[in-house]
């Protein structure tokens, strides 16, 4: 995978933009569905990365870019990964971008784009 060009609002993968969250999971892109995390808005000021989305969880090591840093990541999913053996990286989406062009084998990532 060739991350390619991230901006506020926006990232290129394999030579494809996308203008929304994105979730990486083997190696195929897709848009991250937050509906389910929605309802945990309010406690946090912004919508959440929860246990109740469909994390990525096929992996060693699972990169999470946080935006600017807007993005919170609940303790269930803390938890949850070391309970699977999962290292997560949890990185402002710029710096998480820069370690996937590093290095993604065997990486599934979470990235926030728009803030």
């Amino acid at each position: 995978m060739r991350f390619e060009a991230f901006s506020f609002g926006s990232i290129t993968i394999d030579g494809t933009r996308y203008e929304h969250d994105v979730t990486i999971d083997r190696g195929k892109v897709s848009k991250r569905k937050k509906k389910p995390s929605k309802k945990f808005r309010n406690e946090f000021g912004h919508t959440p990365l929860s246990i109740e989305e469909e994390i990525p969880w096929k992996c060693s090591r699972l990169v999470i870019g946080t935006g600017g840093g807007a993005l919170p990541i609940m303790e269930e999913v803390k938890r949850e990964a070391q309970r699977r053996k999962v290292k997560l990286v949890i990185v402002p989406t710029a710096e998480a971008v820069a370690e996937l062009n590093r290095n993604s084998s065997e990486t599934n990532a979470i990235l926030h784009v728009t803030c």
